[in-house]
């Protein structure tokens, strides 16, 4: 269920694989997405069993609509009975409150700096990394008191570069906004690194605490991936503070 969990100095970042959950194939087992054709019931008891597992009740997890954007929410709260907005990061002051992100092949982007009492997650796939996602959270960030040089950054299990294959225009489109993405497969085709570019956006805004999650989505079982499976569920990652 929880496959990863850091703790630095009262920020707290999880990452969860596909297992212990209740959704039938092809969304076994642990699937956090509502939003890919899972039985709805399955979903809810799946974030409650997920949250339940970090200390968490469900209503103490705030969650995103995800469109591959940039646009970021600075929250303070669950939305209650309002909508989800329409943003690919969100960021919060308050202790005890969980972010979560959604992912099956992008990039989930924990954020935290302990001193200033501020997390962030981020929703990385290909094109929000180009639009910036990344740097408008660390500005959001920033904007609450937040000190670069304190952040804490980790970034979860994600498809990599070795197989993320695209077009070879692609590839040359994604390395105008961020070179250090560009990159080819293990099979000698053109990919996109997007964990790389991730961490070089991180490494240009001043966060030094960086770490990267080595599993690739695409190449294990016990996560899942939209590129291998297309029909599949969602992994979580999360980030609080005490």
């Amino acid at each position: 269920m929880i496959a990863q969990r850091d703790t630095v100095s009262g920020a707290h970042f999880a990452f969860t694989d596909r297992w212990g959950g209740v959704s039938a194939a092809p969304y076994a087992e642990l699937n956090l997405g509502g939003a890919v054709g899972d039985d709805a019931d399955a979903v809810l008891t799946n974030r409650d069993l997920a949250a339940k597992s970090l200390g968490f009740g469900p209503g103490d997890v705030v969650w995103m609509n995800q469109v591959h954007g940039a646009d970021v929410a600075v929250v303070d709260g669950p939305w209650g009975d309002g909508p989800v907005p329409d943003v690919d990061a969100i960021v919060t002051a308050r202790p005890g409150l969980a972010l979560a992100v959604l992912t099956a092949d992008c990039v989930p982007v924990l954020l935290a700096d302990p001193v200033a009492g501020i997390v962030a997650a981020a929703h990385a796939g290909r094109p929000g990394m180009i639009a910036g996602v990344v740097p408008a959270a660390l500005r959001a960030m920033t904007e609450l008191g937040a000190d670069p040089a304190r952040i804490v950054a980790r970034t979860g299990p994600a498809v990599c570069g070795r197989c993320y294959e695209v077009p070879e225009a692609m590839r040359a489109e994604v390395a105008i906004k961020e070179p250090t993405a560009h990159a080819e497969t293990s099979w000698g085709t053109p990919a996109v690194d997007v964990a790389a570019g991730v961490h070089a956006q991180l490494a240009r805004f001043g966060v030094r605490d960086r770490e990267q999650s080595p599993v690739c989505t695409l190449e294990s079982g016990d996560h899942f991936s939209y590129r291998r499976d297309r029909t599949t569920g969602r992994l979580a990652g999360y980030v609080w503070l005490d």
